[in-house]
């Protein structure tokens, strides 16, 4: 962990709301990285309004977005898991992905009632990379309070 990282940090998200949406692949994986997302979440004062679930990493920009659309969150923290196998199905889901949230992101971080959104998709060469790796939800969630915290600002100095 780097000396500035969000995780290092007491983040203050009273009166904040987020929804959490994880992708259903790799379950062992993925229930890790949401019990993180929750638990960083809670410990830090936000309200939890959703979990959402979805089929795969490549489903969950469209509900994030759907999330987004129906109001009421600070934040989004989208979780899930790739583990590379023997075809290009690894790369295209990890670029796909990432650059949907990505666009979503930057989207919904300028709109008027902006939401930030938080990337916590692990992409692994190996199983084993992606066990040492399960507690990656803990930070994307204060990641996402911090993205949250920092948009709000902005808005408050206009």
């Amino acid at each position: 962990m780097s000396r500035n990282s969000p995780a290092e940090k007491k983040l203050d998200a009273r009166g904040k709301t987020f929804a959490i949406v994880a992708a259903q692949w790799n379950p062992h994986i993925v229930e890790a990285l949401l019990s993180g997302a929750v638990s960083a979440l809670r410990e830090c004062g936000a309200q939890i309004s959703l979990v959402a679930r979805c089929s795969g990493v490549f489903e969950l920009a469209p509900l994030c977005a759907r999330v987004a659309r129906k109001g009421g969150v600070d934040g989004i923290v989208a979780l899930g898991c790739l583990i590379r196998g023997g075809t290009d199905h690894y790369s295209l889901l990890a670029t796909e992905t990432t650059r949907a949230l990505g666009a979503m992101a930057l989207e919904l971080g300028t709109n008027p009632k902006a939401v930030a959104v938080a990337f916590g998709v692990l992409t692994c060469d190996t199983e084993q990379q992606a066990e040492e790796r399960k507690d990656k939800g803990r930070e994307a969630a204060l990641a996402c309070i911090e993205q949250s915290i920092a948009l709000n600002a902005i808005d408050g100095a206009a």
